[in-house]
This record gives structure tokens, C-alpha cells and sequence, in this order.
């Protein structure tokens, strides 16, 4: 892609999305399903399993964070992408163990206590070998930025945004 982009046979473009929290919709076999389904289960008064230690950080991003970046990487200038046309888009680090306290301050401990820590040495030995924290320069000099904190992202979830 690099090189037909370089050649100019086309204008290619990857972008490379943090693990996608909170998501909508149903749990799914995906070794990232716990950073939604922590959070979302629990608010709907369902339990969940987090199948990694509290202390593993994940990065991710909003749905809304991940849609603004989609859009800015597809709108910006092909000079924006320099040499390399893949980007890292901003996100967050925060370990498991902070999204169970997010839930908890901004939902309350009843609901976090539906969250049940049974670790899963398949996923976990998945998303522990994962990077938690990218470089994301070129692309904060498009603009994009990442969500202020996770609060905001469970908020925004629960706000349906």
C-alpha cells in the first residue's frame, strides 16, 4: 500500500483502531469482548466475567472517538500520512481493574458487583501480550484526540451517544 500509494496508483490508508469500548450489542467469542461487556452487562443488570487480571491495561477507544478518527483519516490530506500510510489512532490506557471502578463511581457498587473476576488463561494470554500504549503523534497532528477519560466513555454509553 505504501508503495502503490508512493507510485500513486492509489490513495491508500490504514488505520489502526484501539479495542472498542463500550460497545453496543451482544457478547461475542472475540478475546476483547470483556472491555465492553464489563461495563455493559452489568448496567443492563446482567453479570459479567472479566477474564483477565484487574491490573491488565487495554487501549481503546470510544465508538465515537473511533468513528471522529475513521472520518479524519479518511478526510485528511494524503501529505498528512508522510512515508508511512498506516496510523495509530489515539486511545486510552486503563487496566481492568479501573473500568470496574469507573462502572462503580459512575453506576454504582451494586452494579459493579456484577462484574465476577474468573480469568480465562486463553484470552488473557492474548490481550497480556497486546501493546498497551501506542505512539499516536502523526496522528494527533491530524487532529485526532483521544477521549478525556474512561468516565466519559461509560457516560457516554449510558447516555446512548
Amino acid at each position: 500500500m505504501n508503495d502503490y500509494s508512493r507510485k500513486g496508483f492509489i490513495d491508500g490508508r490504514a488505520v489502526r483502531l484501539p479495542t472498542i469500548s463500550v460497545r453496543p450489542g451482544r457478547p461475542n467469542k472475540a478475546a476483547s469482548s470483556f472491555a465492553s461487556g464489563i461495563i455493559r452487562e452489568p448496567l443492563a443488570g446482567e453479570t459479567a466475567a472479566c477474564p483477565v487480571p484487574p491490573e491488565t491495561p487495554v487501549w481503546i477507544s470510544s465508538p465515537r472517538a473511533a468513528t471522529a478518527h475513521l472520518l479524519q483519516a479518511h478526510d485528511a490530506p494524503a501529505n498528512a500520512f508522510g512515508t508511512s500510510r498506516s496510523l495509530n489512532t489515539p486511545g486510552l490506557t486503563v487496566t481492568a481493574g479501573e473500568m470496574v471502578a469507573t462502572l462503580e463511581r459512575v453506576a454504582g457498587r451494586e452494579v459493579a458487583a456484577r462484574v465476577r473476576w474468573e480469568r480465562d488463561e486463553a484470552v488473557a494470554s492474548i490481550v497480556t501480550r497486546w501493546p498497551a500504549r501506542l505512539e499516536t503523534v502523526r496522528a494527533e497532528a491530524m487532529g485526532m484526540r483521544p477521549e478525556p477519560d474512561f468516565d466519559s466513555i461509560v457516560r457516554a454509553y449510558i447516555a446512548g451517544e
